[in-house]
């Protein structure tokens, strides 16, 4: 008995052994499996983060495409914008473009959630693109889109009582309408307009969050050709047959040009033109190859300049104020030339009435000695200084002195009178050309820099 209970022991052993022998295979290999890294799998954090977001808001809860509040009082939106650069004014195509950016403050009680540390969530984007956000546009503007380097700008704050902060960075071109009346003397006010495009006022309460302060603006911030003086907010209504009365919220800047590029590129050559054209004034009127081109070079050269400011500015339909000074500047030197003319003219007339003169005079054989005649006092009333001293002043050089004194002692003596056909005296046919110079020599200066005097101090 004793050696079957042995045996029956030994057997029950042998089967126990058997069966963890054929287990242990795969308990090593779930061992294996439970250690090793490979076969775990690390959870997606941001999908796990979203889903939670998206629960804690109660998205899926809630229809965003209605306002907030819909059917109640309008819902307050305050509105703040950081300036960032003022980059081009183009007074051709009349407009400005601005990098800014724009903030919108408001509650949205569908959004508020449980914080115990009463920590506000931020989010991108994507969040945006669920929720009802407002739908600002620029009025008038030409073109503007929201940077997408290196993601889209845009960021969406939400705090646990609902407060929300939308904030975006734009690049905007806008229209602004200049009065160019008095370019380049001028100062110019600019709007950026902003404004709900879908809400009317009983649905949405557009305003700025703090006023003048709601606008900041870089001081780095500066333009080549404009002084920028200040930046100042406002707020109107603006009504729309169609669809009624809307909140326009706008921010003003105002522009000083700068004067100094116009003075050397504009001004100061045209004066110059004009004092170039004076310079004729004191070269004598026979050297006709001098004096010629010297007018057409500072006519011409004026012409440029009225041509090449006027390619860099609109096509308005009203004077500016450099129009004023380039033209006046074209006709002081138009004048120049019209001077000569008339001098060059006179001094032909003059000329051709002395020769008909000396071929109506009776021949000088019988006058004892010319050129004695010509000194003595007594017959021509010239003595010798004023023979010498009047030179070739206002007569030809080929006799023209001799003709004159000869004329004037023809018409003097009572013998020769008789034989010359009586006519208006010789100071009808003798014309100082000189003079008409000597008054252009003081009255072109003069009346230029009267000019100048009152065109700066009304323009300045």
């Amino acid at each position: 008995m004793q050696v079957d209970a042995v045996l029956v022991l030994f057997c029950v052993w042998l089967v126990g052994a058997a069966g963890r022998t054929a287990q242990s295979p795969g308990h090593k290999l779930e061992t294996h499996k439970q250690s090793s890294p490979i076969y775990k799998r690390s959870p997606d954090m941001t999908k796990s983060l979203v889903t939670k977001s998206e629960q804690l808001l109660r998205i899926d809860d809630h229809d965003f495409t209605m306002r907030p509040a819909f059917g109640g009082p309008p819902i307050p939106v305050g509105v703040d914008v950081q300036v960032e650069s003022l980059d081009t004014i183009s007074e051709v195509d009349m407009d400005f473009t601005m990098t800014l950016y724009l903030r919108h403050y408001w509650k949205d009680e569908r959004l508020s959630f449980q914080s115990t540390n009463n920590q506000s969530m931020t989010f991108d984007s994507r969040l945006v693109k669920k929720i009802w956000v407002p739908d600002m546009f620029f009025v008038h503007s030409k073109r503007s889109f929201i940077h997408d380097t290196t993601t889209d700008n845009v960021m969406l704050r939400v705090y646990p009582d609902g407060n929300v902060l939308y904030s975006l960075r734009v690049t905007v071109t806008a229209m602004c309408n200049m009065d160019l009346s008095r370019f380049p003397l001028d100062t110019q006010t600019c709007s950026l307009e902003i404004e709900s495009y879908a809400y009317t006022d009983d649905d949405l309460m557009l305003y700025w969050k703090k006023g003048n302060e709601s606008l900041n603006t870089d001081d780095r911030i500066s333009l080549s050709q404009f002084l920028i003086q200040k930046f100042h907010t406002t707020t109107k209504l603006a009504f729309y047959s169609s669809t009624g009365w809307y909140n326009r919220l706008y921010i003003h800047f105002t522009l000083r040009r700068h004067i100094f590029f116009f003075l050397l590129q504009t001004y100061f050559p045209a004066t110059l033109m004009v004092m170039l054209s004076w310079v004729s004034f004191w070269i004598d009127r026979r050297a006709v190859p001098a004096r010629v081109p010297l007018g057409i070079t500072t006519v011409l050269t004026m012409s440029t300049i009225i041509t090449g400011v006027n390619a860099s500015m609109p096509r308005v339909s009203y004077i500016k104020a450099v129009d004023i000074y380039l033209w006046v500047s074209f006709v002081f030197v138009f004048l120049s030339v019209i001077e000569y003319a008339a001098v060059n003219y006179l001094s032909t007339v003059q000329e051709r009435k002395e020769r008909k003169l000396r071929e109506r005079l009776p021949c000088t054989c019988g006058i004892g000695n010319p050129d004695e005649m010509m000194i003595d006092p007594q017959i021509t009333g010239y003595g010798s200084m004023d023979v010498n001293t009047t030179g070739n002043y206002g007569m030809p050089e080929n006799g023209g002195r001799q003709d004159r004194i000869l004329a004037e002692v023809a018409l003097n003596d009572p013998q020769l009178a008789g034989q010359v056909k009586p006519s208006r005296g010789y100071v009808n046919i003798w014309i100082d050309t000189h003079a008409i110079d000597k008054y252009s020599r003081v009255v072109f200066p003069g009346a230029y820099f009267l000019f100048n005097i009152i065109y700066w101090s009304i323009y300045s």
